[in-house]
């Protein structure tokens, strides 16, 4: 037995919003299996599980993959039952621009850049729900589901964010979100999505290095003085959502934008 709550899985805890989770869970005394490419343990081989501080244990591959996933779920079990814990949670935070593939306005959109980007932000949170959903059926346990979306999906913002097929894939998240929330509550699982405004992170560094998005953000994301927010801000909402304290909440799409979805810019 340890003094660990349960375990969490954070898909995409490397670096940005999901290593301020990944910090948040172990403050609160969650045990944590890390998915990412890179971190302190980047010289393990990909799939390759090593423990990167107490209480996390890191598997290196791509969110992409069915055997990263697999790997990880893996992982998570043999960390519960080392600590005699269930495995209460997953949180899906990887994902990213398109822009390098080819994403933008749905007219200069490239086939690769469309099927790139909706494999990396869709098809990376299918392989992840799936897997974590198929383990808590097969145990009869009840767990959380928190995927991380964009307020872009629900809020565009054609001057500056004109990325379609990230807004496309953001879009089926929810959908496939509520959808699962819908399907699976007799089974006692959660899913609930949080839609981040632009937050200060190394995947936001091209925006906000903008000096025009900067002054923009000042009028759209107006709490706190303006401007991005920080990762914490949705780090403190995705641990509560897979907490004991949220365990009456479901198909819930919750925006942390700083007011990005109700001012004008």
């Amino acid at each position: 037995m340890s003094d660990a709550r349960a375990v969490v899985i954070v898909v995409g805890g490397t670096t940005g919003i999901g290593a301020a989770i990944v910090e948040r869970l172990l403050a609160e005394h969650h045990a944590v299996v890390s998915v990412g490419l890179a971190g302190s343990a980047s010289e393990a081989a990909e799939g390759e599980a090593t423990e990167r501080a107490a209480g996390v244990e890191q598997v290196i591959g791509d969110a992409r993959s069915v055997e990263t996933i697999d790997r990880a779920i893996a992982v998570a079990i043999a960390s519960a039952e080392r600590r005699s814990v269930a495995i209460a949670g997953l949180i899906h935070v990887a994902g990213g621009s398109g822009r390098s593939l080819g994403d933008g306005p749905l007219d200069a959109i490239t086939d690769s850049g469309w099927s790139g980007t909706l494999d990396w932000n869709l098809g990376s949170v299918f392989l992840s729900n799936r897997a974590i959903v198929r383990h808590w059926l097969a145990t009869n346990s009840g767990g959380s589901v928190v995927n991380l979306g964009s307020v872009l999906a629900r809020s565009p913002a054609p001057e500056h964010f004109a990325t379609h097929a990230y807004a496309a894939a953001k879009a089926g998240l929810i959908g496939l979100t509520t959808a699962c929330a819908a399907h699976y509550a007799p089974h006692d699982l959660r899913f609930n999505a949080i839609l981040p405004g632009l937050i200060d992170t190394p995947m936001a560094r091209r925006a906000i290095g903008d000096p025009t998005i900067r002054d923009y953000l000042q009028r759209k994301q107006p709490l706190r003085g303006g401007g991005p927010g920080h990762p914490d801000d949705v780090a403190a909402l995705a641990t509560w959502l897979v907490s004991p304290a949220a365990r009456w909440i479901t198909g819930q799409t919750i925006a942390v934008d700083g007011g990005w979805s109700v001012s004008e810019g």
